[in-house]
């Protein structure tokens, strides 16, 4: 198993590409099930959780092919609609196939999904949607198992603002009889992305990126080409880690109109973020002053500061002038980076969903382990600012959602090697 060893103390400069996002991909490839035709994705980040999907896709009848971030996807021999959990048990994101195979195979297979320990993420609004669309639907030995002649369209309403569950019952809804409403939809750019993916494969959709989508189903889609946009997660993950080092660093191929709450942020912390769009190019800096100000956080469901962005911020915090005062809404068992942080010197005291965080002077060097895939880029974070070595081990987590991180700070000049455990 691979850990990372970062020597800290070197501020970060220079220019950096961004890759794809894993959130908007991951929906996208699900939504080649939906067409007998070729859907065709650039930008397609190469990390552990698409390769997962992909080998889903591989075994349910897709014909993938995939050449660095191009990846063709051909579901015309679609013949087996089950998701086994061997292969989902890594990954929440599986749940996803669910919604297109019921839409256009009138059943499915799918196991439970595993994924990060970050909280209760369950299923039940997806399920409670399709229910609503006709579908006859038991979960039975882990397996949610569906059934159906032809959804039909109808009026969603969610009790909680699920991404996924967004996403799952929008795709279905693209081949059901009449018209589906979703209400309490979730608002986030990657499901703006997917419904621009599904618009060009030729659903009829509107209000995405709403709390209300609305979408007429068709008898059939199209193939399409569609690029996966910039991941504002790993966006905002390089910025703090800019941010925590007092560097100046230039990311290319993103836009802060992706994550306007954690740029506020950022520049509330005392560091200056420039936009820079042209008709061929998109980017962004970000220089930082020598130490930061403790900025204090909420998360809250999109366009408000996201959750997956916490850990960063706390790792920051930590050496921030100041107290912050950070309240987790969305999962109850996300500040297990906190215990780890300690172990690197921080000084932060959790009561329930909130964390308080004193910045300290310096942290140190230790041996920490990851927990999940944000908390694995907080020790990160912490590790570049921190005296002497830090070693992070279990950072399968961060293969999951970071393409190449080591290479690209490196590029910045981080000195961070991945080595064996």
């Amino acid at each position: 198993m691979d850990k990372l060893v970062i020597e800290g103390g070197t501020r970060l400069e220079g220019e950096v590409a961004i890759s794809g996002a894993k959130n908007a991909a991951l929906p996208i490839l699900c939504a080649a099930l939906l067409s007998a035709e070729s859907l065709v994705l650039t930008n397609v980040p190469e990390l552990n959780d698409i390769g997962t999907m992909l080998k889903l896709l591989a075994q349910m009848g897709v014909k993938v092919e995939r050449e660095g971030h191009r990846v063709s996807l051909d579901a015309s021999g679609l013949n087996n609609p089950v998701a086994p959990y061997e292969m989902v048990k890594t990954m929440r994101a599986s749940i996803l196939v669910l919604g297109p195979l019921v839409a256009r195979c009138g059943e499915a297979k799918v196991s439970l999904p595993g994924g990060c320990a970050i909280g209760a993420r369950p299923v039940d609004q997806h399920i409670k949607g399709l229910q609503a669309m006709g579908a006859e639907i038991g979960v039975d030995h882990g397996y949610v198992n569906a059934r159906t002649a032809r959804l039909k369209g109808a009026r969603l309403f969610t009790d909680m603002v699920t991404v996924t569950g967004t996403e799952n019952l929008m795709m279905a809804a693209c081949l059901a009889n009449g018209e589906t409403i979703i209400e309490n939809a979730a608002r986030e750019p990657e499901v703006v992305d997917l419904a621009q993916c599904l618009v060009a494969m030729g659903a009829q959709i509107s209000g995405a990126g709403t709390d209300v989508i609305r979408i007429r189903g068709v008898e059939r889609l199209h193939g399409a080409e569609h690029r996966i946009m910039p991941d504002r997660i790993e966006t905002g993950t390089f910025l703090c880690a800019a941010a925590a080092t007092g560097g100046d660093v230039r990311l290319i191929g993103t836009s802060t109109g992706y994550l306007d709450a954690v740029v506020d942020k950022l520049m509330d912390a005392g560091c200056d973020i420039v936009g820079e769009k042209t008709p061929n190019h998109e980017a962004i800096r970000l220089i930082a002053p020598k130490r930061l100000q403790a900025v204090s956080i909420r998360t809250s469901p999109y366009p408000a500061f996201p959750t997956d962005m916490q850990a960063q911020f706390m790792a920051i915090n930590c050496v921030a002038e100041g107290t912050a005062v950070m309240r987790e809404t969305i999962f109850e068992n996300r500040f297990m980076h906190a215990v780890e942080l300690i172990r690197l010197g921080a000084d932060i005291k959790i009561d329930g969903n909130t964390a308080f965080v004193k910045g300290v002077a310096r942290l140190q060097g230790a041996t920490v382990m990851a927990t999940d895939l944000r908390a694995s880029a907080s020790l990160v974070i912490a590790g570049l600012v921190a005296e002497g070595e830090t070693h992070i081990e279990r950072i399968y987590h961060l293969d999951r959602g970071y393409e190449h991180i080591e290479a690209k700070m490196t590029r910045l000049g981080a000195r961070i090697r991945r080595e064996q455990a």
